[in-house]
């Protein structure tokens, strides 16, 4: 299921397989985000990089900038949590998810 939204959107670690892993398996929230961005690095995103680039849908000019913020950001990022109680990881990661929910159902 992570794959196949991973296709379609763009998504899959964030949305499905950390809150399966912490909600069902109930892994501890860093281990959790930790092990969605392994098993999504590279056996999903370069398959469906390439699909889109055989399709014609890759700009490269427009995702080489954004893939250096995304090093960049996600670097930050993993300092954060790593440095945050996995309560409030956890809470953060609830309220996010709420605010994407809300602003895709409002339609903007």
């Amino acid at each position: 299921m992570a794959g196949v939204a991973s296709g379609l959107f763009g998504i899959g670690g964030g949305i499905i397989i950390v809150p399966i892993l912490v909600g069902l398996l109930q892994y501890e929230q860093k281990r959790a985000t930790a092990i969605s961005l392994g098993a999504l690095l590279l056996p999903v995103g370069l398959p469906a990089v390439i699909t889109y680039y055989e399709a014609g849908e890759l700009d490269i000019p427009t995702a080489i900038p954004v893939a250096l913020g995304l090093v960049v950001g996600a670097l930050g990022g993993a300092k954060i949590a790593l440095g945050l109680p996995s309560v409030r990881v956890r809470q953060l990661y609830g309220i996010f998810i709420l605010l994407i929910g809300i602003r895709f159902v409002l339609g903007y």
